[in-house]
């Protein structure tokens, strides 16, 4: 969510991994070819970008490789999982982040430190909450009140703050008392709380909240957009992607740029956000993309589909799915029972309910069986 005032501290990563509990590694994973998550009789495992099973499906729960680490579960327990398969049991946490910067936030009863990639706790288990690194600062809360800590554990700003937020760009979302500004890294307000709710800058502009509607301030604390616009549904955040962030009023969705204005009005049925210069949106009933111009690059015709990734995006026609190409022609009919984007080369597809992995030319690598 947006970070509100009274707890700006709560960070995505760290604090919001309900179940993900487990047992941490002792030793770096090798970095290897990226893999993938494969499925057979109900339980997962991961192949190689060449159809190799190299962790056999025995897991009943598993998420995709993420920084050279996957979680999979074992009875209640979500343990981490190394590129070679290998399960590193030192410690039981109860959540466990992703890493940034080299350290992993994680939780051991209710209070939160750090690991860093070997699973070696390098700040000690003693923190209320705890944010993510971000410029070599992380956000902590103790005994009700934020500061920030770096990487040996040490505050660097006392923890005086009512909240904080992750620094970007030598700022960074804090409140003092029930409203929030930005702080410069010397912890003084570079610009004045008067919000109800910040997020972190994004380039040149932050997301600021009054009365329950967000607008953009610049890194001088000019108003760059008043307050104005509302948060679609499920959408409880406002992210930037290629200079534009989905902006939502009056049951209608269009796009804000990161300049302050509304580069295309609301218009839109639904929307998702800009990739690869093309946005989805949804007219009467119908998907189609946008260009950053808001002109219609692809006619709305398709029952669902996604995001453009590696030059294609799966779409649905007539109950099933396929791949377009960005001037719409086909690049793999629609003959998927369903159909996800492709990520370093291939793209999980599904046929008569099994699994598959094909390559941008509809070449099968592997199939459940």
């Amino acid at each position: 969510m947006l970070f509100e005032a009274q707890a700006l501290a709560r960070s995505r990563a760290c604090r919001r991994k309900p179940g993900m509990s487990g047992l941490w590694l002792i030793l770096p994973p090798m970095t290897l070819s990226p893999l993938f998550k494969i499925r057979h009789r109900g339980f997962f495992g991961f192949m190689n970008a060449s159809g190799e099973v190299v962790i056999e499906p025995q897991y009943i729960e598993a998420t995709d490789f993420h920084g050279g680490w996957a979680r999979v579960r074992l009875n209640d327990r979500w343990v981490l999982l190394d590129t070679q398969g290998r399960l590193y049991l030192k410690r039981l946490f109860r959540s466990i982040g992703l890493f940034s910067e080299g350290l992993a936030c994680v939780q051991l009863v209710r209070q939160w430190g750090y690991i860093n990639e070997r699973g070696e706790e390098v700040i000690p288990i003693r923190f209320d909450s705890a944010d993510d690194f971000s410029e070599g600062l992380a956000a902590v809360a103790i005994a009700g009140r934020s500061g920030y800590i770096d990487r040996e554990g040490r505050f660097v700003l006392k923890p005086i703050y009512t909240a904080a937020g992750a620094f970007q760009q030598g700022l960074a979302p804090a409140a003092d008392g029930a409203l929030c500004g930005f702080i410069s890294t010397d912890g003084s307000f570079a610009i004045a709380p008067a919000w109800d709710a910040c997020q972190p800058f994004e380039g040149p502009v932050a997301v600021v909240v009054r009365g329950g509607r967000w607008g953009l301030i610049d890194r001088q604390g000019a108003v760059r957009l008043e307050p104005q616009w509302e948060f679609a549904p499920g959408r409880p955040r406002i992210h930037f992607r290629e200079g534009m962030a989905l902006a939502f009023l009056g049951n209608k969705y269009g796009f804000v740029s990161q300049e302050g204005h509304a580069a295309i009005e609301p218009m839109f049925e639904q929307a998702d956000d800009f990739s690869e210069g093309l946005a989805l949106v949804e007219i009467n009933g119908a998907w189609g993309y946008i260009d950053p111009g808001g002109r219609l690059a692809i006619l709305p015709k398709f029952e669902r589909a996604s995001r453009f990734r590696e030059g294609l995006a799966p779409v649905q026609s007539n109950g099933r799915w396929g791949y377009i190409r960005p001037d719409s022609s086909w690049a793999l009919p629609a003959a998927y029972d369903a159909a996800a984007p492709f990520e370093h080369g291939l793209a999980r597809v599904a046929v008569s309910g099994h699994w598959q992995y094909i390559t941008p030319e509809g070449e099968v690598v592997w199939r459940e069986d």
